[in-house]
């Protein structure tokens, strides 16, 4: 059994990267921050005990190098590093060579990442503990060929994925040979560069389908469930809406689906937080299971705000050796939360990344209401990573109390002079099929086409 953490490594930037300090310092640890060339004087960096630098502002040299990263561990004297999510969270070879140095990984060990964050071995996991999937490949394609001998039996459309990483990158929806035969060497150059991994697989594409993911905490002994999150907005794969629970799950799916995804979770013996992603048909009021990420969520907060729950500070207690500090009947699901990312792009411009200096930073306060950012007023967006600028998380007892209580704080939010997406999510908030929950996966993509107002 591992001890308690003591000094922590935070291997990340951005938001993620204050929430991660600000769980530390609460169990009393001290926090050391990597950081990139552009990234000195950042917010997680002023809140950090310590910093490291790590190399240029390019991901590539700095967060994704891990002889780099290993080395600030290695300086530090950090007895665990957090991962956070994207850079290095779901790379294997990355965990095992911390573990190796005798240090903590905060997070599943590397075998539990191989298994569960390769998308094909997690599917062929999924299927041994009964979980429904998605039709699609049994392994990985290796190249062009297998994928239209396959989508040929299968039948148009479907969505080629990579095998490795997540937020989208790497993943194509395809309506013909034709689109499919281009598609694959495009999705294997953004995997590569995105996760290191070209490796695709394919399933079928569920139209007018629902993303519902199950948040899962375990302890290599015993896993919970913390219910439901529902991400059906988004844009190019990308979610920008998240809310928990799900409204349009019935009782006895949102029971079924959480059943499962612990069932599965507890089949491969999970330690720390994670999330079990899942396609839902509406149509046929059936769901199948796509993916896991062996790491926190961006759209974590929404959890915390129905549950009560700090998932972060529970991944740095599990990390160091405590079991669950909660059974299943523990967690109550009180009430409804929703996250909206706000970017650092121009929606007017057809999402036009905007770095640059931040002059104006007001951001809401209230009952119910939560902003998680890595910026505040004098800090630069950099254009070298995700122009995630904050999440505005807010909670009410109703959906509907919770967006009239989004709806209110978007108003009070100001950033500037960059451009952000507060307009989109002010005009989401207003939009008759997200009042009424009329969404799937396809729905913001067509309605930012008819060029709805405000926008």
């Amino acid at each position: 059994m591992s001890a308690p953490i003591r000094k922590l490594l935070v291997a990340n930037r951005g938001e993620i990267a204050v929430r991660i300090i600000r769980a530390a310092k609460e169990l009393g640890i001290a926090t050391v921050q990597v950081v990139s060339e552009a990234d000195r004087d950042m917010l997680a960096a002023r809140m950090a005990d310590e910093t490291i630098e790590i190399g240029p502002a390019a991901a590539a040299k700095s967060y994704l190098n891990v002889d780099n990263v290993l080395d600030a561990l290695r300086r530090s004297g950090a007895d665990a590093l957090h991962p956070g999510y994207g850079f290095l969270s779901e790379n294997a070879g990355f965990a095992r060579a911390v573990t190796d140095m005798g240090r903590i990984f905060v997070g599943p060990d590397a075998d539990t990442i191989e298994r569960m964050g390769d998308k094909v071995n997690a599917r062929r996991a999924a299927i041994a503990a009964g979980v429904p999937v998605v039709p699609g490949s049994e392994g990985r394609l290796d190249d062009a060929g297998d994928a239209l001998k396959l989508a040929g039996e299968m039948g148009y459309p479907v969505m080629v994925k990579a095998a490795a990483g997540g937020g989208g990158r790497g993943i194509r929806v395809v309506r013909s040979a034709e689109e499919l035969a281009a598609a694959v060497p495009q999705a294997i150059a953004e995997a590569r560069a995105s996760f290191g991994d070209g490796g695709l697989y394919m399933e079928a594409f569920i139209e007018n389908a629902r993303h519902i993911e199950v948040q899962v905490l375990g302890d290599g002994k015993s896993v919970v469930h913390l219910f439901e999150r529902e991400c059906s907005l988004q844009r190019r794969r990308q979610k920008v809406w998240e809310e928990a629970p799900a409204a349009a799950l019935p009782p006895e799916m949102r029971e079924a689906l959480c059943a499962s995804a612990v069932r599965l979770a507890s089949a491969v013996g999970y330690r720390g937080a994670g999330t079990m992603e899942y396609l839902y048909d509406p149509a046929r009021k059936a769901f199948y299971f796509i993916e896991m990420n062996t790491r926190i969520q961006v759209e974590h907060p929404v959890t915390e705000m129905i549950t009560g729950v700090d998932l972060v500070r529970e991944m740095l207690m599990i990390a160091g050796g405590a079991a669950l500090s909660m059974t299943q009947d523990d967690i109550r699901c009180d009430g409804h939360a929703i996250e909206v990312r706000i970017n650092a792009e121009d929606p007017a411009r057809n999402f036009l990344p905007s770095p640059g200096p931040v002059d104006r930073f007001k951001v809401p306060h209230g009952d119910g209401i939560r902003f998680d950012t890595g910026f505040d007023a004098g800090s630069r967006v950099p254009p070298y990573y995700d122009s995630l600028v904050g999440k505005l998380i807010v909670r009410g007892a109703s959906r509907a109390e919770a967006i009239a209580r989004l709806a209110a704080a978007l108003k009070e939010t100001e950033i500037g002079p960059i451009a952000t997406t507060l307009a989109l999510h002010r005009a989401l908030a207003e939009a008759p099929d997200v009042l009424s929950g009329e969404v799937s996966t396809q729905w913001l993509e067509t309605w930012l086409a008819e060029s709805p107002p405000g926008l």
